[in-house]
């Protein structure tokens, strides 16, 4: 048994008001023990945000918390159940090897789950071991913080310990626990799981916790249930296009990976584009590029209207009504993802105004990128600091005509050029986790036991408009390799 204890000086304050949905929802359960817990890195100023204490987390109290072996006061473990669309195909799902301990409230009243990945077996592990490798947790610890330092909603990583045994892959490999925090675990595929085995009053309750938890404001209305479909609908635009103003490619977009809360979640084959292509492809089970660069808003509308599919009961008592409301709600992604993209864009190249030609403009570029095999991130930071020669486009007559364009173009503005790159310095990141920095500090870490390549590649992405001199060497490109590079689903 897994010994309950309460560490008051931590700062744990917990609250479960998941726990108090439907049974349907979940199954308590405790963590599996670990023999040797041993704390890899701790989110210091995470943990302070959350209310808790830095120095007591550190401690063999605080750590075995992270480890799964103690309990702090107020804990319910369990772990949740959801199904989802896994490359199109509908399936069962759930916590396979994770535990939500419940939900921190903050110094500023602020709620937070706080889920163990990796701490044992569950109801929902489908024949795995409920464990967690070394390198696919210190992965979800650096996207997840790189992502929080670029502005995108995203889960965080609180800690990382190790086990003290093995896990058992390809390869033996060194076990290891991540404590995730979100602002909820409620996904997509949570809803489709109480459409499909719940009754209409436990899916209900589903959506009703949803709204008081997410849009407190939309619960109040008319028709709230066809609010909560409008504001997913309207976080999840925002989202996708944040993820393709800055390459970012999640890998293995399910209807169980996407939340409700609008942020970004499971950090297991993504990775960032270098080259600008929008088929481009990371994931390892990703054979058709179902979920390529190109093709994320186009999934994620794909999603949303899974999601709606779940809500129908609720949309409206007669189902060719809810039918039509929800298809005119799903109408509107596009249009909401487009606008966030095309400001978005509009920023990265320094535009405060609009006009009627700067989307041509845009995709004039992004076409010379793709030809001329531009990287993404650092075409955008020659542009910002006016150094046309560190781009491949340099040299090229089309080039030279479109910076033209583009110069008249924000010359006609009222904020004046210094301005705009002002703007364009805020909007364009000067480092993103470059997947051969990612690997080469997995490697010193699962490999070497050395975490000092990691700490500086977490202090570097902190902060990714500071365009600081430590951030140079940290911009440039991997070496040229006749081989793709491919992450796979470890997390």
């Amino acid at each position: 048994m897994v010994e309950r204890k309460g560490i008051i000086e931590t700062g744990w304050n917990l609250d479960n008001s998941y726990a108090r949905l439907p049974k349907l929802f979940f199954t308590n359960l405790s963590p599996t023990p670990v023999p040797s817990p041993r704390l890899i890195i701790l989110n210091d100023a995470l943990a302070t945000s959350l209310g808790l204490n830095v120095q007591s987390l550190q401690s063999n109290d605080g750590v075995a918390v992270f480890a799964g072996n103690d309990i702090p006061e107020a804990a319910l473990p369990l772990a949740q159940a959801y199904a989802g669309h896994q490359f199109g195909y509908f399936t069962m799902l759930g916590d396979g090897r994770a535990l939500l301990l419940g939900e921190q409230i903050t110094p500023q009243g602020q709620r937070f789950d706080i889920q163990l990945k990796g701490p044992g077996k569950t109801p929902y592990s489908r024949g795995g071991d409920g464990r967690a490798a070394l390198g696919p947790m210190l992965r979800e610890y650096i996207i997840s913080e790189a992502m929080h330092g670029l502005g995108i909603p995203t889960t965080r990583s609180l800690a990382v310990v190790t086990t003290g045994e093995s896990v058992i892959r390809e390869t033996e490999q060194t076990g290891a626990i991540l404590t995730r925090v979100a602002a909820s675990h409620i996904r997509v595929g949570t809803f489709q799981y109480a459409s499909k085995w719940g009754t209409v009053q436990e899916l209900q309750a589903l959506a009703d916790y949803t709204l008081q938890r997410h849009f407190p404001e939309a619960a109040a209305g008319d028709n709230p249930y066809l609010l909560l479909l409008k504001e997913v609908i309207k976080g999840q635009a925002l989202l996708i296009a944040k993820w393709q103003l800055v390459g970012f490619i999640h890998g293995v977009m399910n209807t169980d990976n996407m939340t409700i809360s609008g942020e970004t979640i499971d950090y297991g084959p993504c990775a960032f584009m270098d080259t600008y292509d929008p088929a481009t492809v990371f994931s390892s089970i990703d054979a058709h590029g179902r979920y390529a660069y190109g093709n994320q808003p186009h999934i994620a509308a794909w999603n949303l209207a899974r999601f709606a599919e779940a809500l129908l009961p609720l949309l409206h008592h007669d189902e060719s009504q809810a039918v039509k409301i929800a298809e005119d709600a799903i109408s509107d992604f596009d249009e909401l993802y487009h606008s966030n993209w095309l400001e978005g864009m509009r920023a990265k190249l320094g535009m405060f105004n609009q006009e009627q030609q700067d989307e041509s403009l845009i995709e004039d570029l992004l076409g010379m990128m793709k030809k001329y095999g531009a990287d993404y991130t650092n075409t955008f930071r020659a542009l910002t600091f006016d150094k046309l020669e560190d781009t491949a486009l340099f040299g090229t007559k089309e080039f030279a005509q479109w910076y033209e364009i583009w110069q008249d173009r924000i010359s006609r503005q009222k904020e004046s050029k210094e301005r705009s790159y002002e703007l364009m310095k805020s909007s364009n990141p000067a480092v993103i986790p470059r997947n051969h920095r990612v690997e080469e500090a997995l490697e010193a870490a699962v490999k070497y036991g050395d975490y000092s390549v990691m700490e500086r590649l977490l202090a570097v992405l902190a902060c990714p408009y500071a365009y600081s001199s430590e951030q140079i060497e940290y911009s440039t490109l991997p070496a040229k390799s006749d081989r793709p590079y491919r992450t796979f689903c470890g997390t």
